[in-house]
Protein backbone atom coordinates (compact mmCIF):
# COMPACT_ATOMS: atom_id res chain seq x y z
CA UNK A 1 0.00 0.00 0.00
CA UNK A 2 2.86 2.49 0.77
CA UNK A 3 4.48 1.78 -2.40
CA UNK A 4 1.18 2.27 -4.35
CA UNK A 5 0.86 5.83 -2.12
CA UNK A 6 4.46 7.02 -3.05
CA UNK A 7 3.69 6.10 -7.07
CA UNK A 8 0.23 8.04 -6.55
CA UNK A 9 2.20 10.78 -5.04
CA UNK A 10 4.71 11.15 -7.57
CA UNK A 11 1.76 10.73 -10.40
CA UNK A 12 0.09 13.75 -9.27
CA UNK A 13 3.10 15.83 -8.90
CA UNK A 14 4.23 15.03 -12.66
CA UNK A 15 0.54 15.85 -13.58
CA UNK A 16 0.82 19.52 -11.80
CA UNK A 17 4.48 20.23 -13.38
CA UNK A 18 3.05 19.40 -16.63
CA UNK A 19 0.20 22.03 -16.37
CA UNK A 20 3.09 24.72 -16.35
CA UNK A 21 4.26 26.13 -19.49
CA UNK A 22 7.81 25.54 -20.25
CA UNK A 23 10.45 28.09 -18.85
CA UNK A 24 11.25 29.03 -22.44
CA UNK A 25 7.73 29.73 -23.76
CA UNK A 26 7.15 32.40 -21.48
CA UNK A 27 7.75 36.18 -22.12
CA UNK A 28 7.19 38.94 -19.90
CA UNK A 29 5.28 41.80 -20.95
CA UNK A 30 5.55 45.22 -19.37
CA UNK A 31 2.02 46.50 -18.66
CA UNK A 32 3.32 49.89 -16.30
CA UNK A 33 6.13 51.49 -14.90
CA UNK A 34 5.60 53.70 -11.40
CA UNK A 35 8.29 56.39 -10.57
CA UNK A 36 9.99 54.02 -7.73
CA UNK A 37 10.32 50.46 -6.77
CA UNK A 38 7.03 48.49 -6.65
CA UNK A 39 5.72 46.28 -4.46
CA UNK A 40 1.98 44.50 -3.04
CA UNK A 41 0.49 44.22 -6.36
CA UNK A 42 -2.95 43.07 -5.69
CA UNK A 43 -6.22 43.17 -7.55
CA UNK A 44 -10.28 43.85 -6.52
CA UNK A 45 -13.16 42.11 -7.60
CA UNK A 46 -13.90 44.95 -10.61
CA UNK A 47 -10.06 43.58 -11.67
CA UNK A 48 -8.50 46.97 -10.80
CA UNK A 49 -5.15 46.51 -9.94
CA UNK A 50 -2.72 48.26 -6.87
CA UNK A 51 0.62 48.62 -6.56
CA UNK A 52 2.72 50.37 -3.71
CA UNK A 53 5.25 52.89 -4.64
CA UNK A 54 7.30 52.16 -1.45
CA UNK A 55 10.09 55.14 -2.43
CA UNK A 56 7.36 57.64 -3.13
CA UNK A 57 5.03 56.93 -0.32
CA UNK A 58 2.15 56.20 -2.89
CA UNK A 59 -0.16 53.35 -3.71
CA UNK A 60 -1.56 53.60 -7.48
CA UNK A 61 -4.45 51.99 -9.07
CA UNK A 62 -3.61 50.43 -12.19
CA UNK A 63 -6.71 49.83 -14.73
CA UNK A 64 -6.89 46.66 -17.59
CA UNK A 65 -5.56 49.38 -19.94
CA UNK A 66 -2.06 49.91 -18.04
CA UNK A 67 -3.14 53.50 -17.03
CA UNK A 68 -2.01 54.24 -13.16
CA UNK A 69 -2.94 56.84 -11.21
CA UNK A 70 -2.71 57.67 -7.37
CA UNK A 71 -5.21 56.27 -5.59
CA UNK A 72 -3.96 56.56 -1.66
CA UNK A 73 -0.64 57.99 0.26
CA UNK A 74 1.24 56.73 3.05
CA UNK A 75 4.43 56.28 4.39
CA UNK A 76 6.14 53.39 2.94
CA UNK A 77 3.63 51.11 1.78
CA UNK A 78 4.22 47.38 0.68
CA UNK A 79 2.76 44.18 0.93
CA UNK A 80 -1.65 44.81 0.20
CA UNK A 81 -4.70 42.68 0.30
CA UNK A 82 -8.08 43.33 -0.60
CA UNK A 83 -10.71 41.92 1.67
CA UNK A 84 -13.93 40.69 1.22
CA UNK A 85 -16.15 43.86 2.21
CA UNK A 86 -14.10 45.69 -0.10
CA UNK A 87 -11.73 47.51 2.19
CA UNK A 88 -7.67 46.57 2.36
CA UNK A 89 -5.44 46.29 4.00
CA UNK A 90 -1.42 47.91 3.93
CA UNK A 91 1.82 46.88 5.57
CA UNK A 92 3.61 50.36 5.66
CA UNK A 93 6.28 51.50 8.13
CA UNK A 94 5.60 50.84 11.83
CA UNK A 95 1.76 49.26 11.08
CA UNK A 96 -0.70 47.65 8.92
CA UNK A 97 -3.05 50.38 7.57
CA UNK A 98 -6.96 49.64 6.82
CA UNK A 99 -8.05 51.57 4.07
CA UNK A 100 -11.31 52.30 2.62
CA UNK A 101 -12.34 51.79 -0.92
CA UNK A 102 -11.95 55.07 -1.90
CA UNK A 103 -7.96 55.35 -0.65
CA UNK A 104 -8.96 57.35 2.55
CA UNK A 105 -7.18 55.39 5.65
CA UNK A 106 -9.73 54.40 8.06
CA UNK A 107 -7.55 52.92 11.19
CA UNK A 108 -4.21 51.34 12.05
CA UNK A 109 -5.13 47.50 12.21
CA UNK A 110 -2.12 46.67 13.73
CA UNK A 111 0.59 48.92 15.60
CA UNK A 112 1.99 47.02 18.39
CA UNK A 113 2.40 43.74 20.05
CA UNK A 114 2.98 42.98 23.80
CA UNK A 115 3.42 46.98 24.11
CA UNK A 116 6.04 46.74 21.42
CA UNK A 117 5.44 48.91 18.44
CA UNK A 118 6.13 47.50 14.92
CA UNK A 119 9.07 48.24 13.11
CA UNK A 120 8.31 47.52 9.32
CA UNK A 121 5.28 45.24 8.26
CA UNK A 122 6.50 43.79 4.92
CA UNK A 123 3.90 41.75 3.50
CA UNK A 124 0.28 39.96 4.76
CA UNK A 125 -1.73 36.53 4.09
CA UNK A 126 -5.92 36.62 5.10
CA UNK A 127 -7.01 33.83 7.39
CA UNK A 128 -10.17 32.57 6.64
CA UNK A 129 -11.24 32.51 9.94
CA UNK A 130 -11.34 36.38 10.12
CA UNK A 131 -7.89 37.09 11.16
CA UNK A 132 -4.84 37.62 9.10
CA UNK A 133 -0.78 37.05 9.28
CA UNK A 134 2.22 39.55 8.81
CA UNK A 135 5.55 39.80 8.57
CA UNK A 136 7.74 42.49 10.07
CA UNK A 137 11.53 42.06 9.42
CA UNK A 138 12.33 45.65 10.28
CA UNK A 139 16.01 45.89 11.24
CA UNK A 140 16.78 42.01 10.91
CA UNK A 141 18.82 40.23 8.94
CA UNK A 142 21.70 37.03 9.11
CA UNK A 143 23.50 38.87 12.35
CA UNK A 144 20.39 40.32 13.88
CA UNK A 145 18.07 38.12 13.06
CA UNK A 146 15.26 39.93 15.02
CA UNK A 147 12.52 39.43 12.32
CA UNK A 148 9.14 37.86 13.42
CA UNK A 149 5.78 36.54 12.23
CA UNK A 150 2.38 38.31 13.49
CA UNK A 151 -1.15 37.60 13.55
CA UNK A 152 -3.99 39.59 14.08
CA UNK A 153 -7.32 38.03 15.04
CA UNK A 154 -10.79 39.15 14.40
CA UNK A 155 -10.94 41.05 17.79
CA UNK A 156 -8.03 43.46 16.57
CA UNK A 157 -5.19 41.89 18.60
CA UNK A 158 -2.04 41.24 17.53
CA UNK A 159 -0.11 38.31 18.70
CA UNK A 160 3.24 36.92 17.93
CA UNK A 161 3.55 33.88 16.37
CA UNK A 162 7.27 33.53 15.36
CA UNK A 163 10.52 35.19 15.77
CA UNK A 164 14.32 34.84 15.37
CA UNK A 165 14.34 35.64 11.97
CA UNK A 166 16.38 36.64 8.92
CA UNK A 167 14.53 39.01 7.38
CA UNK A 168 10.88 37.22 6.68
CA UNK A 169 9.79 38.63 3.84
CA UNK A 170 6.14 36.80 1.16
CA UNK A 171 4.16 34.82 3.55
CA UNK A 172 0.81 32.57 2.45
CA UNK A 173 -1.35 30.31 3.69
CA UNK A 174 -2.75 27.67 2.58
CA UNK A 175 -5.99 27.39 1.62
CA UNK A 176 -6.80 24.38 4.19
CA UNK A 177 -5.19 27.28 6.56
CA UNK A 178 -2.87 24.08 7.83
CA UNK A 179 0.35 25.50 6.61
CA UNK A 180 1.73 28.81 6.68
CA UNK A 181 4.86 29.27 4.35
CA UNK A 182 6.95 32.09 4.90
CA UNK A 183 10.02 33.24 2.45
CA UNK A 184 13.39 33.92 4.88
CA UNK A 185 15.44 36.68 2.86
CA UNK A 186 18.40 36.52 5.01
CA UNK A 187 19.05 32.42 3.69
CA UNK A 188 17.71 32.40 0.69
CA UNK A 189 15.03 29.77 1.71
CA UNK A 190 11.15 29.38 1.95
CA UNK A 191 10.10 28.10 5.66
CA UNK A 192 6.79 26.15 6.63
CA UNK A 193 5.02 25.95 9.53
CA UNK A 194 2.41 23.81 10.88
CA UNK A 195 -1.04 25.59 11.92
CA UNK A 196 -2.05 24.68 14.94
CA UNK A 197 -4.98 27.03 15.26
CA UNK A 198 -5.71 30.23 14.56
CA UNK A 199 -1.92 32.45 15.12
CA UNK A 200 -0.20 29.09 16.77
CA UNK A 201 2.03 27.18 14.85
CA UNK A 202 4.76 24.52 15.40
CA UNK A 203 7.98 24.16 14.78
CA UNK A 204 9.20 25.13 11.54
CA UNK A 205 10.66 23.27 9.10
CA UNK A 206 13.04 24.41 5.73
CA UNK A 207 10.57 23.92 2.50
CA UNK A 208 13.30 25.08 0.16
CA UNK A 209 16.23 26.59 -0.23
CA UNK A 210 16.22 28.70 -3.45
CA UNK A 211 19.00 28.75 -6.51
CA UNK A 212 21.76 31.50 -5.75
CA UNK A 213 22.46 34.41 -7.88
CA UNK A 214 24.69 33.98 -10.73
CA UNK A 215 26.02 36.39 -13.91
CA UNK A 216 24.30 39.42 -13.54
CA UNK A 217 21.91 38.85 -10.54
CA UNK A 218 22.48 41.01 -7.81
CA UNK A 219 20.82 39.17 -4.92
CA UNK A 220 19.18 35.74 -3.98
CA UNK A 221 16.18 37.01 -1.55
CA UNK A 222 12.58 35.25 -1.58
CA UNK A 223 10.11 38.32 -1.45
CA UNK A 224 6.49 38.18 -2.09
CA UNK A 225 4.31 34.83 -3.50
CA UNK A 226 0.87 33.56 -4.74
CA UNK A 227 -0.10 30.01 -4.59
CA UNK A 228 -1.66 28.25 -7.75
CA UNK A 229 -4.98 26.01 -7.25
CA UNK A 230 -2.54 23.01 -7.19
CA UNK A 231 -0.98 24.07 -4.61
CA UNK A 232 2.15 25.18 -6.42
CA UNK A 233 3.96 28.25 -5.57
CA UNK A 234 5.59 30.94 -7.08
CA UNK A 235 8.17 33.42 -5.31
CA UNK A 236 9.54 36.77 -6.55
CA UNK A 237 13.16 36.07 -6.41
CA UNK A 238 14.51 39.64 -5.36
CA UNK A 239 17.96 40.54 -7.23
CA UNK A 240 17.06 37.94 -9.85
CA UNK A 241 14.88 38.46 -12.69
CA UNK A 242 13.28 35.67 -11.54
CA UNK A 243 10.01 34.12 -10.39
CA UNK A 244 10.73 30.31 -8.76
CA UNK A 245 7.59 28.03 -8.95
CA UNK A 246 7.95 25.01 -6.45
CA UNK A 247 5.23 22.06 -6.12
CA UNK A 248 4.08 21.89 -2.75
CA UNK A 249 6.52 19.81 -1.26
CA UNK A 250 9.15 22.58 -1.91
CA UNK A 251 10.65 20.67 -5.38
CA UNK A 252 11.52 23.59 -7.78
CA UNK A 253 9.25 22.96 -10.75
CA UNK A 254 9.98 25.94 -13.28
CA UNK A 255 12.09 29.31 -13.39
CA UNK A 256 10.35 32.53 -15.25
CA UNK A 257 11.87 35.49 -16.03
CA UNK A 258 10.44 37.95 -14.27
CA UNK A 259 10.83 41.42 -15.84
CA UNK A 260 12.08 43.45 -13.16
CA UNK A 261 15.60 43.11 -12.07
CA UNK A 262 14.62 43.50 -8.47
CA UNK A 263 11.42 41.19 -8.50
CA UNK A 264 9.41 42.05 -5.69
CA UNK A 265 6.02 40.57 -5.88
CA UNK A 266 3.73 38.41 -7.75
CA UNK A 267 -0.16 38.27 -7.94
CA UNK A 268 -2.33 36.20 -10.37
CA UNK A 269 -5.37 38.46 -12.13
CA UNK A 270 -7.02 38.45 -15.43
CA UNK A 271 -10.44 36.85 -16.82
CA UNK A 272 -9.81 33.28 -16.36
CA UNK A 273 -6.70 33.93 -13.47
CA UNK A 274 -3.96 32.79 -15.64
CA UNK A 275 -1.83 35.63 -15.40
CA UNK A 276 0.84 36.44 -13.16
CA UNK A 277 1.96 40.01 -12.31
CA UNK A 278 5.14 41.09 -11.04
CA UNK A 279 6.29 43.85 -9.47
CA UNK A 280 9.68 45.37 -8.54
CA UNK A 281 12.19 47.70 -9.97
CA UNK A 282 13.87 47.75 -13.40
CA UNK A 283 17.24 47.39 -11.46
CA UNK A 284 18.59 48.28 -8.28
CA UNK A 285 15.59 49.26 -5.78
CA UNK A 286 17.00 52.74 -5.08
CA UNK A 287 17.83 54.61 -8.58
CA UNK A 288 15.40 52.76 -11.10
CA UNK A 289 12.01 53.02 -11.82
CA UNK A 290 9.48 50.41 -10.60
CA UNK A 291 7.49 48.07 -13.27
CA UNK A 292 4.72 45.90 -13.33
CA UNK A 293 5.07 42.75 -15.92
CA UNK A 294 2.79 39.92 -16.52
CA UNK A 295 3.51 37.12 -17.17
CA UNK A 296 1.20 34.50 -19.53
CA UNK A 297 0.83 30.70 -17.93
CA UNK A 298 -2.15 28.90 -20.36
CA UNK A 299 -3.13 25.85 -18.03
CA UNK A 300 -2.45 27.36 -14.48
CA UNK A 301 -5.12 28.69 -12.19
CA UNK A 302 -4.33 31.06 -9.65
CA UNK A 303 -6.14 30.45 -6.14
CA UNK A 304 -8.84 32.89 -5.76
CA UNK A 305 -8.61 35.35 -2.86
CA UNK A 306 -11.90 37.30 -2.94
CA UNK A 307 -14.60 34.79 -2.71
Amino acid sequence: MKSVLLVSAAVVALVAAADLPPAAAVKPVKIAEVPGYCEGIVFDRAGIGYVSDTQHGKIYSLDKDGKTSVWAETTAPNGHKVLADGTHLVCDKGAVRLIAADGKKIRDAAAECDGKPLRAPNDLTIDPKGGFYFTDPGGSDVKNPIGTVHYVDPQGKVHLVAGGLAFPNGIVLRPDGRTLIVGESGYNRVLAYPVQGPGKVGARRVLATLPSKQGDQIDNAPDGMALDEDGELFIAHYGMHTVQVLGPEGKLLRSYPGGNLTTSNVAFGGPAMDQLYITGALADEKTSKGAVWRLDLKGVKGLKLLR
